[in-house]
């Protein structure tokens, strides 16, 4: 019976899984995001950079697993940082940063890159680990002053990557999305499912292994 491991502490990414069929166990990493996206330099591509932060999510959770769960599971990391007039923005962390992306993206698309990793963890080691990155446009609406006033106080924006969610107050301030809704939250469906093939796992079989009560 393999558990199925979320290794992030999102909300957004727990409800996709579950809305899925698949209640997870959580497993938050801890790692350090600013400083791995320090070491690989400013000139690398956004999918490059989302992907080694999914990995090493997904690297440090396996580090940390009971072993009654390393005996068979398999780990997810995720990561998404949205790229706009060429520079990825993670969470913006004050009302401030977040005022300032939403400056420079409302009313325009932008493109959300979500990093996914897959580890398949037996026997305590890791045996197989896949990763893509997956993007969607996101078309911005243009809230009012007083709109964005309202978001920004909600604390929502703060820790979300670009300042903006999909599935939350920030849904009143998008138009559309071109590609797979689920990825904006934070975890492609369709992307996983492919990850979990390719580690060599059926979904039927994470379904019955991870049922949602």
């Amino acid at each position: 019976m393999t558990r199925v491991v979320l290794g992030s502490a999102s909300s957004g990414r727990l409800r996709v899984l579950r809305n899925a069929g698949i209640d997870p166990l959580v497993v938050v990493s801890g790692v350090d995001e600013d400083a791995i996206v320090t070491q690989l330099g400013s000139d690398s591509e956004p999918d490059t950079v989302v992907t080694a932060l999914a990995q090493a999510k997904a690297d440090a959770v396996c580090q940390v697993l009971d072993r009654d769960v390393a005996a068979d599971c398999v780990v997810i990391g995720c990561d998404s940082m949205l790229y706009v007039d060429g520079r990825l923005s993670g969470k913006p962390g004050t009302p401030e940063q977040a005022a300032l992306q939403w400056d420079s993206m409302a009313g325009r698309d932008g493109l959300l890159y979500t990093g996914h990793c897959v580890i398949r963890v037996l026997r305590g080691a890791a045996v197989h680990t896949a990763t893509q990155a997956a993007v969607t446009r996101v078309r911005f609406a243009a809230p009012t002053p007083a709109d964005l006033a309202a978001y920004l106080a909600t604390g929502e924006p703060l820790q979300v990557a670009g300042a903006f969610t999909l599935d939350g107050f920030g849904g009143w301030f998008v138009d559309g999305v071109d590609g797979d809704p689920a990825n904006v939250v934070g975890l492609g469906l369709s992307v996983t499912h492919r990850l979990f093939n390719d580690v060599g796992l059926a979904i039927g079989d994470l379904w019955g292994a991870n049922p949602v009560r």
